[in-house]
């Protein structure tokens, strides 16, 4: 079967997000100043063949784990559907 996984990786509470930091810089200068905080992160979507739904949440870990996300850095979360 098909699967599209949804991956949306972010980095930790805990570290500094200098993209965010400049984005909101950003924002504020353009008056927008009710913006509080800002975090950058990463949406990933993957098309997979798997034989059922637990497969393919396994082998989407796999590839955070392996490449997609830094796990010293960031966190992600997984969502499977059917393609």
């Amino acid at each position: 079967m098909e699967y599209i996984a949804e991956i949306d990786i972010m980095p930790h509470k805990e570290l500094l997000d200098p993209q965010g930091k400049a984005v909101l810089n950003g924002l504020q200068k353009m008056e927008l100043s009710m913006m509080k905080d800002v975090r950058v992160g990463k949406h990933i979507t993957l098309k997979l063949e798997a034989n059922d739904e637990a497969q393919a949440k396994e082998l989407v870990e796999t590839a955070c784990k392996k490449l997609l996300a830094n796990a010293i850095m960031e966190g992600y979360t997984i969502h499977i559907k059917q393609a």
